[in-house]
């Protein structure tokens, strides 16, 4: 499987998305620091909101081989701005999250703000109902080959 640094807003489920690809008990954890994972990095929602965190990103990139703006099906607001993907010389990947709890409307306009963003591919999942996730997960195996 290939690295992934997985990067959104708080409470995005970045922490979950990362406990459900591990097998773990899936539990409430805010992030406080950068969490690292053999196959992960789980950031702070704090680094995408202030942008006087993007340098640390970019630095945390470089231990990456993948990128994933991850982004709740449920925001409303541009968490990632225009062309964002391109600070990272990484391919970039766009997962929409909690989509048990949202409409094809809200879907949609997910899907709009993560190719805004720049994504070049975008997965629909929901790590509390392990939907979406084998096709997420077979993704990053098969990148690794």
């Amino acid at each position: 499987m290939k690295k992934i640094m997985f990067i959104g807003s708080i409470g995005c489920g970045k922490t979950t998305l990362c406990q459900q690809i591990l097998g773990s008990k899936i539990q409430y954890n805010k992030t406080q620091a950068v969490e690292y994972y053999s196959k992960m990095i789980d950031t702070p929602g704090e680094f995408i909101q202030h942008r006087r965190f993007y340098n640390a990103l970019q630095m945390m990139s470089i231990e990456a081989e993948m990128i994933g703006l991850v982004a709740n099906c449920m925001e409303e607001e541009q968490i990632f701005s225009p062309n964002f993907a391109q600070n990272f010389m990484k391919p970039c990947i766009g997962i929409i999250t909690k989509i048990d709890l949202c409409n094809e409307e809200q879907l949609k306009e997910a899907e709009q703000r993560l190719q805004l963003a720049g994504v070049n591919k975008i997965f629909k999942v929901s790590a509390l109902e392990n939907v979406g996730m084998d096709e997420l997960t077979d993704y990053l195996n098969e990148e690794a080959i």
